[in-house]
């Protein structure tokens, strides 16, 4: 289904529980379901779970400037907003206008360190229009962030993307900071033996689950990815390998996708 036609789709399924939460009065900072169009599970545990992540692994501040890339509709943002202090600042940047429109209306007036922008990027799984993704350079200064994460975007990014992504990231990221970020990582030593979410179709230095949808979901080479890391000047602090694999070792896992802790040289 087309994006727009999956948002709506999802919107009319949930109409009913949200109408009831709404008479209800429920004031928790939380988007209607029929209006979250990304991730799985539970929206509120997600975005802590991943909160919790970012303090333990990525040593995330209070206080640091923090850019989150596929900000959604606002996932991580919430669990944020008890956490960074009026020192801290937010940036949120997304291609969907739906869930932009929704954190500027309900985040940013009771955060106002919290800014949420749309970016109009061509992507096959959310916007056939756009500006290409591979030279798009965020409006943020050279050395200015702290603290940069992307949940389930490299996931969507062809590698002409990714590495300019990652160069990017490098070039907002002060010195000593930190970008913690998920992908699917195609290592050859270790087999893909979930056939329900295995990238069939390889290329050279990564691979496709559908050639049909380019952006659906890719996965990277290591070899090849942890290059692109090295050659933008950030170095692996931590990998931790999904249970996507199901590999039968999801306890040595910490969630679904592949995660990556980065440091600036």
């Amino acid at each position: 289904m087309p994006p727009a036609a999956r948002i709506l789709a999802r919107r009319l399924y949930f109409f009913p529980h949200d109408l009831i939460a709404k008479t209800k009065g429920n004031n928790l900072l939380k988007p209607p379901e029929g209006m979250i169009y990304t991730g799985g599970g539970d929206f509120l545990e997600t975005g802590k779970r991943f909160k919790d992540y970012f303090i333990k692994y990525g040593g995330l501040l209070p206080s640091d400037h923090v850019l989150d890339i596929g900000s959604g509709i606002g996932r991580l943002a919430i669990p944020l907003t008890d956490y960074l202090t009026s020192e801290g600042n937010y940036n949120g940047y997304d291609l969907i206008a739906q869930g932009v429109n929704w954190c500027q209306q309900n985040i940013s007036p009771r955060h106002p360190n919290f800014h949420f922008h749309q970016i109009k990027l061509h992507n096959d799984l959310y916007n056939k229009d756009g500006l290409d993704a591979s030279t798009y350079s965020f409006p943020l200064d050279q050395n200015s962030q702290d603290f940069v994460f992307l949940i389930s975007v490299f996931t969507h990014l062809i590698p002409e993307e990714m590495a300019h992504y990652v160069r990017e990231i490098s070039r907002m990221l002060k010195p000593g900071k930190t970008c913690f970020a998920t992908f699917f990582i195609h290592d050859d030593l270790l087999p893909e033996v979930n056939d329900a979410f295995s990238f069939k179709h390889r290329k050279e230095i990564y691979s496709l689950m559908d050639p049909k949808v380019v952006s659906a979901n890719v996965a990277f080479k290591k070899k090849y990815l942890f290059q692109v890391f090295k050659d933008s000047g950030l170095q692996v602090q931590h990998y931790f390998p999904g249970y996507w694999r199901d590999t039968g070792e999801q306890e040595k896992s910490l969630d679904f996708q592949d995660i990556v802790v980065l440091r600036k040289e």
